[in-house]
């Protein structure tokens, strides 16, 4: 296993709105709770967070308001991609000075580079920002994928510390993990995958559902930790239908509504994600159910 602080289960944070914009309490509020269910880290302002239509601003503050709230209790891993590898650069290093522990940085959306262009892009950041940076490998979001040879050459670079692989592939891991050497961290952004993954090697997982069951996902993931996979896979049967249910409509709405059934904030989304559909929400409430809800 490899030493690091970045494992476990890692939520990849909503934003809660109201009245069209972030509501500060709402998120502070989530942060503690994820943190008293037991989690590994924190990821603010990730695609779950809504990044892509929070202002600079907005973005900025929210990372501010989870390095704040946690208040070192939990590593805090800021979203900071973008297309535009000097916008990622920007975001990358005000993640640093306001005290974030990594930066998360997503394949260049939209823009399709190539696997050259891709290495480049993240020798940037790591030459710009002392900070430890995780390649946000997601082809279905971004258009491109960064292939295991690509990671093997960023792996060499000193900030460049791992992965969130949101693939779902699981025969690509072994051989990352033996490419990229022992010190590679390698987390899943793949719920309903991440036993698998796990037992491949990985050390964690960048999860939707611990916004929901942050209990029930980090004692899932403590059992893979620790070998105990039996256990995992009880935890994984009561989760499964949860993982697959939030994502019945555009993430993070389904979520969202999750979360205001619960009374933890509204159900609002930005544009052009619109409200979790109704034909799906029973699914979503006996999915809850299922896991102890």
């Amino acid at each position: 296993m490899v030493h690091s602080p970045f494992k476990g289960v890692i939520p990849a944070l909503v934003t809660p709105f109201k009245d069209g914009e972030v509501d500060e309490k709402a998120f502070m509020a989530l942060v503690e709770r994820q943190i008293a269910g037991g989690v590994h880290g924190l990821v603010p302002v990730g695609t779950t967070g809504e990044t892509s239509t929070l202002s600079h601003e907005e973005h900025r503050r929210v990372v501010e308001l989870c390095v704040k709230t946690a208040a070192g209790r939990v590593p805090v891993i800021a979203g900071a991609g973008s297309n535009s590898t000097d916008e990622a650069i920007e975001l990358a290093q005000h993640a640093k000075a306001i005290g974030a522990d990594a930066a998360l940085v997503v394949t260049p959306y939209y823009n399709r580079p190539s696997q050259e262009g891709l290495y480049r892009h993240y020798e940037a950041i790591n030459n710009a920002v002392q900070l430890p940076i995780f390649v946000y490998n997601v082809p279905g979001r971004s258009g491109v994928d960064i292939s295991n040879e690509t990671l093997a050459r960023l792996s060499k670079l000193p900030n460049i510390v791992g992965i969130k692989d949101a693939t779902g592939d699981l025969t690509r891991i072994s051989m990352q993990r033996l490419m990229c050497g022992e010190d590679w961290v390698m987390l899943s952004g793949d719920d309903p995958t991440a036993l698998g993954y796990m037992a491949h090697g990985g050390h964690g997982v960048i999860s939707v559902t611990a916004n929901v069951a942050p209990e029930a996902c980090s004692a899932f993931m403590n059992a893979c930790l620790q070998g105990q996979w039996e256990t995992g896979l009880y935890w994984q049967d009561r989760l499964v239908r949860l993982h697959k249910a939030l994502f019945l409509d555009s993430s993070p709405a389904p979520t969202k509504f999750a979360l205001s059934h619960l009374g933890l904030c509204t159900e609002d989304v930005r544009l052009p994600i619109t409200p979790c559909a109704e034909a799906v929400r029973p699914t979503i409430l006996d999915a809850m159910r299922e896991a102890g809800f």
